[in-house]
């Protein structure tokens, strides 16, 4: 077990996290001390909506490392920011501080004073502005790395896309054999050398059970090639039609299954484990997680969310 502090970016303000975050302190077994960076006022507000009652406990950013931390207080990074309720519409409002949050995030991380790190959720459409596919690209620019790879994780059985967040149309012109082969490396490694053995990949093809009335078929010509190439260092079976891979007699032969496109993946897999999974950002100089929803804007500040797939995050960052 490593007990190390672990590093966590709020994310929205108007948005689930920091009640799902509540929540989560309530879990006795947290043994690494959590450092949120977040907004004091907007903490307070929330925490009084929500009737969570706990001490703040505000730390510099240049010498946390000297404090004693555990999770009796919330161990706080304040970055400014101020609106008049608890909880808003989600806009473009918050994009600045949002953008502070993670900044100080990616120069603690960069001078490795911490190498745990979980985000909360952000609206793509108000942050991202169209500049990145999502937070995995975001931040993968912020640190210089081109070859990075969305993992969800579960440890009976995760899912990888081979590509994010494109829409549809645009899907088959990423299909490559680079592509490919640069995310089982990274799947492999992330196996190996961070949970201690060699995964058994399975990989789809990107057509109706593998086939195609066109003339170039993806599957034949791409997909195909590069599994019988990759065979020989890893454990990689494929590819396989997508509408029967999760069966459960089928699934259960893998550790890893890896898809072409986003929701060919995530949506089998959410409908599986629902929260009991976590987004894990493989190629990074770090740990990144970010658990698996999104905003949900519609919840916040009912106090109904379900806070496990924090609680995964953080138990698996506990161990790691």
């Amino acid at each position: 077990m490593n007990y190390s502090p672990i590093l966590i970016v709020g994310g929205e303000p108007n948005s689930i996290f920091l009640e799902i975050f509540f929540k989560t302190l309530k879990y006795r077994n947290i043994k690494s001390p959590l450092i949120l960076i977040s907004s004091e006022k907007i903490l307070k507000k929330q925490m009084n909506k929500l009737n969570f009652k706990k001490k703040i406990k505000l730390l510099n950013y240049t010498n946390f490392q000297n404090e004693k931390l555990d999770n009796k207080s919330i161990n706080l990074i304040n970055i400014e920011y101020n609106q008049k309720k608890a909880f808003e519409k989600i806009s473009n409002k918050s994009n600045k501080f949002i953008e502070n949050c993670f900044l100080m995030a990616f120069k603690i991380l960069n001078k490795k004073k911490i190498y745990k790190f979980i985000n909360g959720p952000i609206s793509k459409k108000n942050f991202l502005k169209k500049k990145y596919l999502g937070i995995t690209e975001y931040i993968s620019k912020k640190f210089h790395v081109s070859e990075n790879c969305m993992l969800i994780y579960n440890k009976n059985l995760s899912v990888c896309p081979i590509t994010t967040h494109l829409p549809v149309k645009q899907v088959a012109s990423k299909i490559n054999k680079k592509n490919i082969t640069q995310k089982i490396i990274l799947i492999n490694n992330f196996y190996k050398n961070i949970l201690g053995f060699t995964p058994k990949i399975a990989i789809l093809g990107l057509n109706p059970h593998c086939e195609s009335i066109h003339n170039f078929n993806e599957d034949e010509k791409i997909v195909k090639p590069v599994v019988k190439k990759l065979r020989k260092k890893f454990k990689i079976f494929g590819p396989y039609p997508a509408d029967t891979i999760f069966i459960k007699n089928i699934r259960k032969k893998f550790d890893v299954i890896v898809g072409m496109y986003h929701d060919q993946v995530l949506t089998p897999i959410k409908t599986l484990y629902e929260y009991d999974a976590i987004n894990i950002t493989l190629g990074l100089p770090f740990i990144r997680i970010s658990p698996d929803h999104g905003p949900n804007e519609k919840m916040k500040g009912k106090n109904k969310s379900n806070p496990l797939s924090l609680i995964q995050a953080i138990n698996f960052l506990d161990k790691n």
